[in-house]
């Protein structure tokens, strides 16, 4: 299981460091807010550990999600990370099929990342079981699981352990790895351990508990240290 760790700035970023995977989003833009792709290329520049970068929590608007993704991709991150804030099956496999084909086309050994929310039913967005096939039919890398409302409610709340293993035990099936993210705290990791998605993804916990707050490096190395 590898931890992922959102800075949302620079400064941010080199006390993340130590995490597996360096995340860079823009908490007051959404759940996955897009960062400034000169952002995500001087974070690039700061590790040799991949970078990720989340896109947005897009509506249905393939096109934009596609040049979007793109210029993520071109910016420097490994992994591209897009969050589908709409309902609808055909929908969603454009919305996939056009992200996935504008990073794959140019860049085949980068990772795509699509998100769907376990608080999907409040959201009235597409749910996470019927988004993994999609992702995994369309050549994506990452099925993810995210909070789309920030309002301190975790992915617990909306999705139980059992249910969170089902959704991995699908991902693994179908081909392609799980990231799991969403208010965690640092009391669920021995959770998260029984359930092993290949990633989680964190920044509240980083922050002392409010994603609003900074990074604090020592938190960091604590999270990094109870994951490995």
């Amino acid at each position: 299981m590898q931890l992922l760790v959102s800075p949302a700035t620079i400064e941010e970023a080199k006390k993340t460091l130590s995490a597996d995977i360096v995340d860079v989003k823009r908490p007051e833009e959404g759940s996955l807010g897009a960062s400034f792709p000169w952002i995500i290329s001087a974070i690039k520049k700061l590790t040799h550990k991949p970078v990720s970068a989340a896109i947005g929590d897009f509506d249905y608007k393939p096109g934009g999600a596609a040049l979007t993704a793109l210029g993520a991709a071109t910016a420097g991150a490994d992994y591209v990370k897009i969050g589908l804030m709409f309902d609808g099956i055909e929908e969603a496999q454009t919305v996939i099929q056009s992200v996935t084909r504008a990073v794959k086309d140019t860049y085949p050994q980068k990772s795509v990342v699509i998100a769907a929310y376990s608080d999907w039913e409040r959201l009235d967005t597409i749910s996470p079981f019927d988004m993994a096939p999609l992702a995994a039919k369309a050549g994506a890398d990452v099925s993810m699981v995210d909070t789309g409302i920030k309002d301190g409610k975790s992915t617990f709340e909306f999705m139980d352990e059992a249910t969170l293993v089902e959704f991995t035990n699908l991902n693994r099936s179908l081909g392609i790895k799980t990231a799991l993210a969403g208010s965690l705290k640092f009391q669920d990791i021995d959770i998260l351990k029984r359930i092993d998605p290949e990633i989680i993804g964190v920044r509240g916990m980083v922050c002392g508990g409010d994603r609003r707050a900074m990074v604090q490096e020592e938190l960091v190395l604590k999270a990094v240290s109870m994951v490995h």
